[in-house]
């Protein structure tokens, strides 16, 4: 066979990178959970007219076909979904009479697009989705919350004690604050000011202007106030005074710029040097099915990759006819974040394997030994190896350290001519200090204990001090 090339947009890790995605969302799955978000996950497939229903994604979706299906048509109304809302709104749908709302979900789990592959985008990816979903009616409360449970999760992801990714940006606006503004303005064809506006990140600010005169039907003065309203960037609630400085008004605009300004407030307390928060009048989200809130988020220092995790406020996402179930999520890139930061060597695992501790081996006869010594740490949630073969003790401890493992325990190591009965020890590879020790009592410092997220780059980063191979 041969070697096999590599697939495009389909990203796969190494052992030590694996720590780091795995590291990234069991801290995303315990943030969430005590928010008291409820896991779930979702089939990887859906009906194409469930996946189509978000407007021109046809080109995105894989569609699922059997190989040996004669009948081309036979299996196209299946495909796989390419993000996790869709998927949850039928969810939701199927589950209604078995489901307790308000109902607060997570989902962790893989995607695929079928768009072209470029940094930070793939054709498979993993998402982390949190979502509030209400029966009727949804209190905007639960807006803040999802902004406050998304801005503790992503905290922790960038504190250099927890997961020591680069900080975040979360930059919100709200879609009624910018509707009402341009219907204040006159203008009619609101819906295409809002997907014109929303280029601005692409798009100079000149050329957007005149798409909304061509496009959209406005005059040059009113291109000009949705501009001017797209400027407005605020840390606190002080966006309100600015907003109301244009001179524009309108019911919806009052709505919206009420709503933002509570949700600024409610949220300024968990802003800190890794996380911000900032109102950014020129989010709109392309999507038209968002109704309030609105969700962007930019990691610092790469904020060419665009938004890393958005979301916002759905009244209408989800109806069986009958009964309207209301929403608010936002949804995390998981190996947008990732996969670039890994590539770069920007974070790696402290050690390739989940092993703090490598059981060495005197010879095979004693195999059944050190399988003991094993048994033990693992009873008391210590993970260790026992070593593949009865080397000499230089190559064990050579093999522990390109592994990353830091300790190396010596089963029975014999005793002085004094009497002293043979004893166990366990050598510190990385500092040479080697000291007697019970497996039924031995542990391991907390950050030894399990792989860590290392950033080789940074100064703050962790160090680990030259390995020795020091024997016993």
């Amino acid at each position: 066979m041969s070697k096999p090339t590599k697939l495009s947009g389909f990203p796969e890790l190494l052992p030590a990178e694996r720590v780091v995605e795995q590291l990234v969302v069991d801290t995303l799955r315990r943030t969430f959970e005590l928010h008291g978000f409820a896991g779930v996950e979702t089939r990887a497939v859906e009906p194409l007219d469930q996946l189509l229903r978000k407007g021109d994604t046809s080109k995105e979706v894989y569609v699922l076909r059997r190989l040996q299906e004669t009948d081309a048509s036979a299996d196209s109304g299946m495909g796989l979904h390419f993000d996790l809302t869709v998927p949850f709104a039928r969810y939701v749908l199927e589950n209604a009479g078995k489901l307790e709302f308000p109902f607060r979900r997570f989902q962790i789990q893989k995607v695929w697009r079928g768009e072209r592959p470029q940094d930070g985008r793939y054709r498979e990816f993993t998402q982390a989705d949190i979502d509030v979903i209400g029966r009727d009616t949804l209190p905007f409360h639960h807006d803040v919350e999802v902004t406050r449970v998304m801005l503790d999760a992503l905290r922790r992801l960038a504190r250099p004690d927890v997961v020591g990714l680069p900080g975040f940006r979360l930059q919100v606006n709200n879609r009624k604050l910018i509707q009402g503004f341009y219907a204040g303005l006159g203008l009619t064809d609101v819906d295409e000011v809002m997907r014109l506006v929303d280029k601005l990140d692409k798009v100079p600010a000149a050329r957007v202007r005149e798409m909304l005169v061509a496009d959209a039907g406005a005059t040059p003065e009113q291109a000009d106030a949705c501009l001017e309203l797209a400027s407005i960037r605020s840390d606190d609630d002080g966006l309100v005074a600015q907003v109301r400085a244009l001179g524009v008004s309108h019911d919806l605009l009052d709505e919206g710029l009420a709503e933002l300004g509570d949700l600024m407030r409610a949220c300024a307390p968990l802003a800190d040097e890794h996380v911000r928060i900032t109102a950014d009048l020129s989010i709109a989200r392309g999507l038209d099915y968002y109704t309030g809130t609105v969700f962007e988020t930019r990691l610092d220092g790469y904020e060419s990759m665009g938004s890393i995790c958005s979301g916002g406020r759905y009244d209408a996402l989800a109806s069986d006819g009958r009964t309207t179930y209301p929403g608010v999520g936002i949804s995390l890139g998981v190996s947008r974040v990732l996969v670039p930061l890994i590539s770069r060597g920007v974070v790696v695992g402290s050690r390739s394997v989940p092993s703090a501790v490598l059981v060495a081996l005197t010879d095979e006869e004693s195999r059944p030994a050190s399988d003991a010594v094993a048994d033990a740490l693992r009873a008391r949630g210590i993970p260790c190896e026992v070593a593949a073969t009865a080397a000499k003790f230089g190559k064990q401890i050579r093999y522990a350290e390109r592994r990353g493992i830091p300790f190396v325990w010596f089963p029975g190591t014999p005793g002085d001519d004094d009497g002293v009965p043979a004893r166990d020890q366990v050598k510190d590879i990385r500092s040479g200090n080697q000291v007697d020790a019970d497996p039924h009592a031995w542990t391991p410092s907390e950050q030894d204990l399990r792989p860590q997220v290392l950033r080789p780059h940074d100064e703050t980063s962790p160090r680990t001090t030259d390995l020795q191979e020091k024997t016993p």
